[in-house]
């Protein structure tokens, strides 16, 4: 398990602008970040990443417990949203740096769209783009956007998500088993190098 770090930057703000799009990725406006969750949700653009280490372990992160949708639960390594002006590759590149401490070439697998709601408080309504890095820099997590961290096997993950799946986050649930199921090649070819 990883320590947070004591120092941590501030790196979401509830007003920041979000970027609203169809189900094509095409740009219908911004809204902020807050007002997007809330309700239904509106559709915006969104990343995941999962950060395997040498040894072939996967990181997760335990969201922090002030987070609008979710706090407390375990999600993927890093996941968050490109600001206005910024393409997804660059703000997943900078997300993973301001969350994690790390810096790592990271590999597109796929983009899907998901709906999610956290009982009456908010829902996700995301586009999201799905990558994966390897990278054995120390994890030094944010505490402010994150609880705990630890890197686990991926069968002791395939497991937790049939044993205990309501201790994670809903897109974790959906991705992780399209990642084994159908990309795993890759992550397995990421690993190798």
């Amino acid at each position: 398990m990883s320590a947070p770090s004591t120092a941590a930057p501030i790196v979401s703000f509830d007003d920041e602008p979000l970027i609203l799009v169809d189900s094509e990725d095409n740009v219908l406006g911004y809204k902020p970040k807050a007002e997007a969750h809330e309700g239904d949700g509106v559709l915006h653009r969104a990343f995941s990443i999962f950060l395997f280490d040498g040894a072939g372990k996967v990181w997760l992160q335990q969201r922090a417990p002030g987070k609008q949708l979710w706090g407390g639960y375990w999600a993927n390594s890093c996941c968050s949203h490109p600001r206005r002006g910024e393409t997804v590759d660059a703000a997943a590149g900078r997300r993973l740096h301001e969350e994690l401490g790390v810096n790592a070439d990271l590999t597109f697998l796929y983009r899907f769209e998901y709906h999610a709601r956290f009982g009456d408080v908010g829902a996700e309504h995301e586009l999201c783009s799905v990558y994966v890095a390897q990278s054995d820099t120390p994890v030094a997590a944010n505490v402010n956007e994150i609880a705990a961290s630890q890197a686990v096997s991926p069968q002791t993950l395939d497991r937790e998500l049939v044993d205990n799946p309501s201790l994670y986050t809903p897109w974790l649930k959906l991705e992780w088993p399209r990642i084994r199921a159908e990309h795993w090649h890759t992550v397995e070819a990421l690993l190798a190098n």
